[in-house]
């Protein structure tokens, strides 16, 4: 007979290595959280206004510079026509608040001190006659050092507007391109995440439902890193790339492997990601808080012609280049192609002589630091990270992995890409409250004629 002492010693020196992980991770924490408490606010350049407080200020243009943010955006009728004599107020989420007129051409500005989300209004009231808005109320995600663009939808003409051959068309087209390049660069930033997503899924068949605290837990280390203790973003976001995959290797050596070994079904291990999942959750609201934790960068570049914020451009760099990479390393490597290997047939492989638990192993590491190098520079891009931030792009994660095939990992990149596009340009013609709603019912189309999804294979089941 088998010996049941060692295994029992085994699972308990795990279990007590797991605890001491656990609780060096929440002195670490906790030895951060003082800092972040303690970390001053920027002081508000005056400038001229129309109605300012300490953190927003009302202004004719808006120049962005390295302490001070911008918000900005134009007013036009169903003509095209800029409207005129316009109230817009912008608060913030205490007692802050600014109010401004819109010109001759209907724009208005506001610069702010501080990142955080900051809410415009619209004062109806102040409508020419024949004007209506579709919307009264906007939230905005300013970021110091960068330029937020803000839209009201206005139906109807005021007297004497009138409409033009060039102006409809050309305002069109030019929205078109702008929600295209804010598309991309959400594909891109989902790509990082589902790739690793659809990595877990094909070598261990796992729907992992805590990958997207992941993209949190990057998030947030790049506010650790940059914010509270003043490191480069650069630095900042290869802290939290390396928290990252160690919590990847962490997860798979004494949670993932010894459930496999003990031959748990899949059934039960996603119920375990899900419970992860809220466990994370909880520890970032202890350690953070609800509010969203700001996060920017020094890096000042031309907005060009996207008219998209220098933070993004970088962002779309960074993450070309890495998915570059990944590609390379998936076709070009032992490894790469080992791990393909057990993803196609994990049975096969192992016979063939590759250690499975190893390359499984190795997926998870690299996952986990490509989720949380895709929260850093959503947190860059966005402005901040909050502990719901992975529950919000969660079913954008499981859409694009599907939608391109699961287990396959240019599928989940073609996918990612496919849903950014679709969330951003969906907002020309419905409410942006439900762009969200228009890539799952895509995505259900999707599988409806093709289920193995756009780059997967079909399976034969039963």
């Amino acid at each position: 007979m088998r010996e049941p002492i060692a295994p029992r010693r085994r699972a308990h020196r795990i279990r007590l290595l797991g605890i001491a992980l656990l609780a060096a991770a929440g002195v670490s924490l906790a030895a951060v959280a003082p800092a972040m408490a303690a970390t001053p606010s920027p002081t508000p350049t005056p400038t001229n206004t129309v109605v300012q407080s300490a953190t927003i200020t009302a202004v004719p243009q808006c120049t962005v510079d390295p302490a001070l943010g911008c918000v900005a955006g134009t007013l036009n009728d169903g003509n095209g026509n800029g409207v005129k004599g316009v109230t817009i107020s912008m608060s913030d989420a205490g007692s802050d608040a600014a109010s401004t007129v819109t010109n001759a051409e209907g724009h208005f500005a506001f610069k702010v001190s501080q990142n955080g989300l900051y809410t415009l209004t619209l004062k109806t009231s102040t409508l020419p006659s024949g004007v209506k808005a579709a919307v009264t109320q906007r939230k905005v995600q300013a970021v110091v050092g960068a330029l937020r663009a803000a839209f009201f939808e206005l139906s109807g003409s005021f007297k004497g507007s009138k409409a033009t051959t060039s102006t409809v068309p050309t305002t069109f087209i030019g929205t078109a391109g702008q929600l295209a390049a804010q598309g991309l660069l959400l594909g891109l930033l989902l790509a990082l995440a589902s790739i690793g997503l659809s990595l877990i899924y094909g070598t261990t068949g796992l729907s992992n439902f805590a990958h997207a605290e992941q993209v949190t837990l990057g998030g947030f280390m790049a506010y650790s890193f940059g914010t509270v203790l003043g490191l480069p973003f650069i630095l900042a976001a290869l802290a939290a790339v390396v928290v990252g995959a160690a919590s990847g290797y962490l997860q798979d050596r004494f949670i993932w492997g010894p459930l496999r070994k003990r031959g748990l079904g899949l059934t039960q291990l996603m119920v375990v990601t899900i419970g992860l999942s809220f466990a994370a959750e909880y520890v970032f609201q202890y350690f953070y808080g609800s509010q969203v934790q700001s996060v920017s960068s020094g890096v000042q570049l031309n907005t060009g012609p996207l008219n998209i914020t220098p933070a993004a451009y970088w962002s779309m760099l960074v993450s070309i280049v890495v998915l570059v990479l990944v590609g390379l390393a998936l076709q070009r490597t032992r490894i790469g192609r080992a791990a393909r290997a057990v993803s196609d047939n994990r049975a096969l492989a192992a016979a063939s002589g590759i250690d499975v638990d190893r390359v499984i192993r190795l997926v998870w590491t690299v996952a986990m630091g490509l989720a949380a190098l895709s929260g850093a520079l959503y947190a860059l891009v966005y402005g901040g990270i909050q502990w719901s931030t992975g529950v919000q792009i969660l079913l954008l994660l499981f859409a694009a992995v599907t939608l391109g095939g699961l287990g396959t990992a240019f599928g989940a990149l073609v996918g990612s890409i496919v849903i950014g596009l679709v969330v951003q340009l969906s907002t020309l013609f419905l409410s942006n409250n439900v762009k969200y709603a228009t890539a799952l019912f895509i995505l259900i189309l999707v599988l409806v004629f093709r289920p193995q999804g756009i780059l997967g294979r079909k399976e034969r089941v039963g």
